[in-house]
């Protein structure tokens, strides 16, 4: 049984970089365009992985992690952040990524 990732990202551009990679690897896909509907999918699929977009309107992906981690079923699935953000501009937006801002 493959394992299941789901990918939150707000760009199409990026969910078809990144589901053309995985997909071919095998995994299957769950996939969201927002943060909310990624919480949704989460809390319904629960899979092995999620990749996880940052900068998303309403809720972006630091919100959506911090509400997976209260979830007693989707507190430990691991997440990979995923950002085209530069240093500079994190550090314009007061964003810390990697523990730095």
């Amino acid at each position: 049984m493959a394992k299941k990732i789901l990918i939150v990202d707000d760009e199409p551009t990026i969910i078809d970089v990144v589901s053309t990679r995985l997909g071919t690897a095998g995994y299957d896909l769950i996939f969201a365009a927002d943060g909310l509907e990624g919480l949704e999918n989460a809390k319904k699929e629960l899979p092995d992985l999620i990749v996880l977009d940052v900068m998303m309107p309403g809720m972006d992906g630091y919100q959506v992690c911090e509400k997976l981690r209260q979830i007693p079923e989707t507190k430990n699935i691991p997440v990979i952040f995923l950002t085209v953000l530069t240093k500079e501009e994190e550090r314009k937006r007061g964003i810390e990524v990697g523990g730095q801002a």
